[in-house]
């Protein structure tokens, strides 16, 4: 092997190692199982404790927004050595800015929150891969619901 060649290739391996480090190339892979918030609509008498959520930014809480928006959010994949967390946003940092906001409304994996006049309780949950479709956007036969699991391989996590 030539050594502009051999140089060449150790810089690209040299790139994708960093890739890798900093988590872009686990998000592009969508590895392991994705997470997603999932909002669903609650009696507003049910729980006392709620964050009001009608002012959220959706370029800072995008998880929120789109679960508040459209039922789920998009799915977040964690990296496969935990790299990834501290250098991208995910659906724990919202929940634990919500927590900042009023403690006594967030648990460890869900949260109350209030937009309008409407009271949501938002849901972290996992959902196993083969259970999101083949291509990992969710499209499967088997779907998790929030205070349900569909399967034993379905849990509700928060670290």
């Amino acid at each position: 092997m030539r050594r502009v060649t051999r140089n060449f290739v150790l810089g690209i391996l040299v790139v994708l190692v960093l890739l890798l480090a900093l988590g872009a190339l686990p998000s592009l892979l969508a590895s392991g199982d994705p997470y997603y918030l999932v909002a669903e609509p609650v009696a507003n008498d049910s729980t006392n404790a709620t964050v009001n959520v009608s002012q959220l930014s959706e370029r800072r809480f995008p998880y929120t927004t789109a679960a508040l928006d459209d039922g789920r959010s998009e799915a977040y994949y964690d990296g496969p050595i935990g790299l990834k967390e501290a250098f991208t946003h995910s659906p724990f940092d919202e929940l634990s800015e919500l927590e900042a906001r009023n403690a006594s409304a967030v648990t460890d994996e869900t949260a109350y929150v209030r937009a309008g006049n409407t009271t949501y309780r938002l849901e972290l949950i996992r959902e196993p891969a083969d259970a999101a479709g083949s291509n990992g956007t969710g499209t499967g036969t088997t779907t998790a619901t929030p205070g349900t699991t569909t399967t034993a391989a379905v849990a509700e996590v928060r670290r």
